[in-house]
């Protein structure tokens, strides 16, 4: 892992010059904790100014959603920040649909979590379940692709539900539970996904048509933003936000249970951070959010440089599930780890080409809230390597 003897790493965070797209200042700080004050600085994150601009929010959501049963919609994984926003929507008077993308990999832990918080909350929950052999084709297929998102089918479905909920019961607003402050940032050009990237890959390594999965393509995904005009709103972008004691909260008042780590209560989410990325990649992605902890103090750098130093945890049988499940033999699952010719996103169609050239338009949209800035920083940028 990180051996700071021998390669620079920012002295503020722990990405260090392996990074993709990375630069540091005279005093060693780097571009990306540079972004992350920016956003701070845009979105007055924690402060009472950041509070107040939230709270002016929430006064239009509700009066956009007057005489309707729901005002807004909200993703909910059984993960931490999403059971946190639910809460938070409600201790704000709104009326939220939850809204949970099934691509049956869920750990047990995550179903319940997702149970115990909505009943007792009172909040109705809308699933959309994709076909297992069908969301098994397309992670196979990304398995054969030998590129690092193997996971992203599940990332752009959920987005896309999100969107269609919410047309359905005709609210403007989605409400996710991110934070740049914990999470961090990711680097530039290192995990990026869409509908094309999805389509074509599949269309070359799958088996099975997609009738189930949820596809965004881009003309649904301009008739989201730029038709329906619903407005996407990270909260946690505004608000003051303690992931410890978020957890804590909710393992206290709500029966919720912990599953071990950022990513965790899904399987295929497990195996893509845990595994996939860190053993063929090399990419483990536990840095951006210990870069995060670092950076905001949460905790020292020393702590956060010597746990990324150790291996992730992978859940006891987690591979022998993958490789029943996507019907992978021990052979080839080694030959592609450990032996594969790993590809990325520049070797398959993709949008990201249109959507520079759409940089301009989605400046404005993002500072409409109709996409995320980190949609506009990431998606756009030509800082590629």
């Amino acid at each position: 892992m990180v051996d700071n003897t021998k390669i620079e790493i920012c002295s503020r965070c722990i990405y260090d010059e392996r990074t993709p797209a990375i630069n540091f200042d005279e005093e060693g700080v780097c571009n990306y904790c540079h972004m992350v004050d920016d956003l701070l600085a845009r979105y007055k994150t924690g402060s009472d100014e950041g509070v107040k601009e939230f709270g002016e929010i929430v006064e239009q959501i509700k009066k956009d959603g007057k005489g309707k049963k729901y005002d807004c919609v909200i993703g909910v994984s059984g993960g931490t920040d999403s059971s946190y926003m639910v809460i938070k929507a409600i201790e704000y008077g709104l009326r939220p649909l939850a809204v949970h993308y099934d691509n049956t990999w869920n750990t047990a832990i995550a179903a319940q979590n997702i149970r115990k918080l909505l009943d007792k909350l009172n909040v109705n929950l809308y699933t959309h379940v994709t076909d297992n052999k069908e969301a098994d084709d397309i992670f196979k297929s990304f398995f054969k692709a030998e590129v690092p998102e193997m996971d992203a089918s599940t990332d752009l479905a959920l987005a896309e539900v999100l969107y269609r909920a919410a047309n359905k019961v005709g609210v403007k607003y989605i409400l996710e539970g991110h934070s740049f402050v914990t999470e961090g940032v990711s680097p530039l050009g290192t995990y990026y996904f869409d509908g094309k990237y999805i389509k074509s890959i599949h269309k070359k390594f799958g088996k099975l048509p997609m009738k189930t999965y949820p596809l965004m393509d881009f003309k649904s995904f301009m008739k989201w933003v730029g038709v329906k005009k619903i407005k996407k709103i990270r909260p946690l972008w505004y608000l003051p936000y303690d992931k410890g004691s978020a957890r804590q909260m909710l393992q206290d008042e709500y029966g919720w249970e912990y599953y071990g780590g950022h990513h965790l209560e899904n399987r295929m989410s497990a195996f893509t951070h845990s595994y996939w990325l860190p053993k063929k990649f090399n990419n483990d992605q536990r840095n951006n959010a210990f870069s995060a902890e670092a950076r905001m103090g949460i905790r020292s750098r020393e702590e956060c440089i010597k746990e990324y130093g150790e291996e992730p945890y992978i859940e006891a049988e987690l591979l022998n599930y993958v490789k029943k499940r996507l019907k992978i033999t021990d052979k080839e699952f080694d030959d592609v780890i450990f032996h594969g010719n790993n590809k990325n996103f520049r070797d398959y169609p993709t949008y990201k080409k249109r959507f520079e050239r759409l940089r301009p338009l989605f400046y404005s949209l993002a500072k409409a809230n109709l996409v995320p800035m980190s949609f506009y920083i990431k998606y756009t940028s030509k800082s590629e390597l």
